[in-house]
């Protein structure tokens, strides 16, 4: 990090990390173009945590090369009477691989379920149904760096 006077704290990475609902996951796409997406994610136990469809160009990236970037913001603050904002974010670096383990993926969706749905029982209840069509892909940490914005 060039600007090292903004830089987060670990525990200040992980705090955003864990509250905040989404992010964006950077992967090589096809013919080596950067592919970038949003995706709704849960921090769990050092890993980061996200589902999808079992097939498709996501899935085509991850199978091909592992490495991966993910960047989170949260939704910053607005001084009183000012244009501009002040906002923390994360962007983590490392490798992604989809879980094969039936009651790995139950665990960690129901950790996602839990996190974006309104009660256990319906996180409990898309599982039931989705488990079959779902991939989990998880991003094991290499590195992550964060820091503090003002736009000004």
């Amino acid at each position: 990090m060039r600007r090292h006077k903004q830089e987060l704290s670990k525990e200040e990475c992980i705090e955003i990390l864990t509250n905040e609902p989404r992010g964006v996951l950077a992967l090589l796409g096809d013919n080596d173009y950067p592919y970038a997406l949003p995706m709704s994610h849960v921090y769990v136990d050092g890993k980061i945590y996200f589902h999808g469809a079992m097939e498709g160009h996501k899935n085509d990236a991850v199978e091909k090369y592992d490495k991966v970037s993910y960047c989170v913001m949260d939704k910053g603050v607005k001084k009183e009477d000012s244009w501009w904002y002040t906002f923390k974010s994360v962007i983590v670096f490392g490798k992604i691989k989809t879980l094969s383990d039936k009651q790995d993926k139950i665990d960690k969706l129901t950790y996602l379920g839990d996190k974006f749905f309104p009660t256990h029982e319906e996180t409990v209840s898309e599982i039931d149904k989705l488990l079959d069509r779902t991939e989990v892909f998880e991003i094991t940490i290499e590195h992550m760096s964060g820091k503090i914005v003002h736009e000004k």
